[in-house]
């Protein structure tokens, strides 16, 4: 199943490092970031979970949790994360989900459907697909997708900025601009005529050309 932006963030349960979950019962009314790994105790992805861990206050202000994937099992999860703890001082503050069977792998279009066999015998570079990023609403729906190579560490910085992105455009019907951060200037997108461009924005806004038009980010 090919996944895209708007698609429905396919349901599972599975096993984590803080017990079993029905994913979307798990998500609730929240956001959520599912991250995937190719293996546990890979170099790359140590920095990211570590890292990620160190973020997550700044995710639960936005309403949005956190969970990661491995294809081995909860138990090497747990051993894993000493490590990151140790090279990275956070121990992972989320659940990671253990995907043995690869169902979740395979659900989400990171490996074919049709691929053979279990996490077992399975190297990193078997799996290097498994190296995602799923952006979910709480509507259930993919808002956004990014797909990373193994060498190359993931920028959660990023992540948590589209995600800002996302949230108000979603609330105000507005776009962002190349490289916007939060508080910069918006977009207004062409679906929204002047008129009512001139009530959403009462202190003005600026016409670039008919299709570009700027104003402030609302609040």
């Amino acid at each position: 199943m090919s996944l895209r932006i708007g698609s429905t963030a396919p349901n599972f349960t599975a096993q984590t490092t803080e017990g079993e979950i029905d994913f979307h019962q798990w998500i609730g009314d929240s956001w959520a970031i599912l991250f995937s790994h190719p293996k546990d105790f890979t170099p790359v992805c140590t920095t990211e979970l570590g890292y990620m861990a160190k973020l997550k206050p700044e995710f639960d202000k936005r309403n949005t949790k956190i969970i990661g994937l491995s294809v081995d099992p909860v138990d090497n999860h747990s051993k894993w994360a000493k490590d990151i703890e140790e090279t990275q001082g956070t121990y992972p503050n989320y659940p990671m989900i253990g995907d043995t069977d690869l169902n979740v792998a395979k659900l989400y279009d990171m490996l074919p459907a049709d691929e053979a066999g279990d996490a077992g015998g399975r190297s990193a570079a078997d799996n290097a697909t498994v190296r995602a990023v799923f952006l979910i609403g709480p509507d259930k729906k993919i808002k956004a997708q990014l797909i990373y190579p193994m060498t190359s560490g993931r920028n959660f910085n990023e992540i948590l900025r589209l995600l800002d992105s996302i949230q108000l455009t979603g609330k105000h019907t507005v776009a962002t601009p190349v490289n916007w951060q939060p508080g910069d200037d918006i977009i207004i997108p062409p679906s929204v005529s002047d008129e009512d461009a001139r009530k959403k924005f009462p202190e003005g806004f600026n016409i670039i050309k008919p299709y570009l038009r700027t104003a402030k980010q609302p609040k």
